[in-house]
């Protein structure tokens, strides 16, 4: 069971590039919340497709860029994490940044997500935000 792997998968024309880039970033990412990387899946899909999974799991009728289902055991971080594309698009154009800069902070969201990390209070949105910082920081290193 000891599988370290992190998925991508698409529900919409969405690909991401470069998917070892990525996968190994969020390998990274988790190494430096000292945690380990169990199985990850990362699905892309549109808004209705999240809408969707965010009315009958969650009970919330509302649009989301992610929603994130937690399967970790211990240390070990585990769970799929779904992304709104056409959600990530719209907010890269309000938050003025390049689409690709949006979806490494919502891909850092989900794996904080699976680490313990919480947004519900305004601190933990701060703490939330500075550690998507920090993650994001973590893809221009060369690994």
């Amino acid at each position: 069971m000891n599988e370290e792997t992190i998925n991508f998968y698409s529900e919409n024309q969405f690909e991401l590039s470069d998917e070892k880039r990525f996968s190994d970033w969020l390998k990274n990412v988790i190494l430096s919340e000292e945690k380990k990387t169990g199985e990850i899946s990362f699905i892309f899909c549109d808004d209705d497709y999240l809408l969707e999974i965010n009315q009958k799991y969650l009970n919330h009728d509302t649009y989301t860029d992610i929603i994130t289902f937690d399967n970790c055991i211990g240390n070990i971080l585990q769970g799929d994490i779904f992304i709104s594309t056409e959600r990530i698009a719209e907010n890269a154009e309000t938050y003025m940044v390049d689409f690709e800069e949006e979806l490494k902070r919502v891909m850092a969201h989900g794996i904080l997500h699976l680490a313990g990390f919480a947004d519900k209070t305004e601190d933990e949105k701060a703490e939330m935000r500075r550690k998507e910082e920090e993650k994001m920081k973590m893809f221009h290193v060369e690994q």
